[in-house]
């Protein structure tokens, strides 16, 4: 979605130096496819996780001891750890960390099971701050054989003729090529079709699928396009059953081919679509049989989607606290649902909704899995992350927050504040499970 999140400046009102590894209010310091075609219950594909202190038994009170001496060995010493619960046990602390309070250290230890992936040395660094206009907000597509991430802006000021189907607004892509971590050239996607408003994306055969989420004149759907310039785009989808989408805010595609993707009515609330003629649905596009259909419902605004590594779950986040004209209610969901994925005569279904976790910053917007089949979700502190049982384990703070963000190679991670694009660096182990690179 757009205008999720309020940007503050920092907190000593000074700009931050690209390449700077940060501590925020330390001063003194300085393509490859998934192997289930279809998801089997006999078997889990999800790989082992690294060696690590592992999380105490429930009839345990305390860590051991020997378990304690061992993770203060590894990772005690490191500057850019804070435990919010030494011993993994916050409700029980004399003195709680407010999630909203300046904190010295981007990442916040909530479990023990959380620091193997973040590796001996992690790192969070600011790549790229630009002022004049909020170029890193959402998609965050890496495209592997180039090297290359494509990202779409927030919303900014059009005044061509062009623009007054969208209000004057306009959207940008720009794609980033990396030779190394921190040598990069930057450019913006000049496509021979516009793609109106785009969003969400995510890989696709040798390109991307952009959500598209159309103007007051032009439909919404999904685009794909090509990663090697001249960046031809091609409609792969723009109505349900000649009923126009909403506005399609994020999508993900199965290892079957299929791409499931959301529909909220952000367009509506930002004033460049018309008025819905649907539902705020999921749903599941098959393009090699043209079948579209309905997978989903009962979302306040349904946002980000992503599959477990086995693709046994699906989850979804619902960023109905905040709508699109900046109305913010607290008692709305900042949510993720999760599903388990059921086949039936050859298609699946989704069933068993549950609340996988409730963000108790901001919302919930961009969700991804890694390879051990933790949850990472962007929201107003920074990027949130749970284990698969919903146990929140970490928090990778970001300064604003971060709607979106996305995976590269070997614990790689690029994160979106809008003005700023940050780099993280995990553990080699922790990869994405959409490219497992």
């Amino acid at each position: 979605m757009t205008h999720l999140w309020h940007r503050p400046k920092t907190s000593d009102g000074n700009l931050l130096t690209p390449g700077r590894n940060v501590s925020f209010s330390d001063s003194s310091k300085s393509s490859n496819k998934r192997d289930s075609g279809r998801p089997s219950t006999a078997s889990n594909s999800r790989p082992s996780s690294p060696a690590a202190p592992q999380p105490r038994a429930a009839s345990q009170q305390r860590t051991s001891p020997s378990t304690r001496a061992s993770s203060q060995q590894i990772w005690g010493n490191n500057r850019n750890f804070q435990r919010i619960n030494r011993q993994s046990e916050a409700l029980w602390q004399s003195t709680l960390v407010s999630p909203t309070a300046p904190q010295p250290k981007p990442f916040l230890i909530y479990h023990d099971s959380f620091l193997p992936l973040l590796g001996p040395n992690p790192t969070l660094q600011l790549l790229i701050h630009d002022p004049r206009a909020p170029y890193f907000h959402e998609a965050g597509v890496f495209h592997p054989p180039s090297n290359t991430l494509f990202i779409t802006s927030n919303q900014l000021e059009d005044s061509s003729p062009d623009a007054v189907t969208t209000r004057n607004k306009t959207i940008v892509i720009t794609k980033i090529e990396f030779f190394s971590s921190t040598d990069f050239t930057r450019d913006k996607v000049r496509c021979p079709e516009r793609n109106y408003m785009a969003n969400g994306g995510t890989n696709y055969r040798d390109g991307l699928i952009i959500c598209a989420q159309g103007s007051l004149r032009e439909p919404s759907g999904l685009i794909y396009m090509e990663a090697k310039r001249p960046h031809k785009t091609t409609t792969l989808l723009n109505n349900y059953h000649s009923r126009p989408f909403n506005s399609p805010n994020d999508v993900v595609v199965h290892s079957d081919g299929s791409i499931w993707f959301t529909d909220p009515i952000y367009g509506y609330e930002q004033g460049f679509r018309p008025k819905p003629q649907l539902p705020q649905l999921v749903y599941r596009f098959d393009p090699s049989t043209g079948d579209i259909r309905v997978v989903a419902d009962g979302f306040g605004r349904p946002n980000g989607i992503c599959f477990s590594p086995d693709e046994t779950t699906v989850y979804i986040t619902d960023t109905d606290l905040i709508h699109g004209d900046g109305n913010t209610d607290y008692r709305r969901a900042a949510t993720i649902y999760a599903y388990s994925v059921l086949w039936e005569h050859d298609s699946p279904y989704l069933t068993n909704r549950r609340v996988f976790a409730y963000a108790d910053t901001g919302a919930p917007d961009g969700i991804k899995c890694d390879v051990f089949g933790n949850v990472y979700s962007g929201c107003g502190d920074g990027i949130n992350i749970w284990n698969p049982a919903g146990m929140l384990i970490g928090k990778i703070q970001i300064e604003g927050g971060c709607a979106n963000f996305c995976f590269g190679r070997n614990g790689e991670m690029w994160c979106f504040g809008e003005y700023k694009l940050w780099r993280v660096k995990m553990g080699d182990q922790t990869r994405g499970a959409l490219l497992g690179v």
